[in-house]
């Protein structure tokens, strides 16, 4: 699942792919932003994103989804 997050006083959004559910992530930028805590992500190759949840600008959750490969994705 794609993930975008636009960052406060940032020209670039972060992009990401994560294995987690989009309720999952809903769930933990909810918890970032009403808690006042970083938010932390995981993308599908293990790396983690830290986020301040007073710099979140925007959280935008891609649908889920099979990525389609080849000449059949045009």
């Amino acid at each position: 699942m794609e993930v975008k997050i636009g960052v406060q006083n940032v020209a670039r959004e972060i992009t990401l792919e994560s294995n987690q559910s989009a309720k999952e992530i809903s769930a933990l930028v909810a918890a970032a932003v009403t808690g006042g805590k970083p938010l932390e992500l995981t993308d599908d190759k293990g790396r983690s994103v830290v986020i301040p949840a007073g710099v979140i600008g925007y959280v935008e959750i891609g649908a889920e989804g099979e990525r389609r490969v080849g000449f059949g994705t045009l």
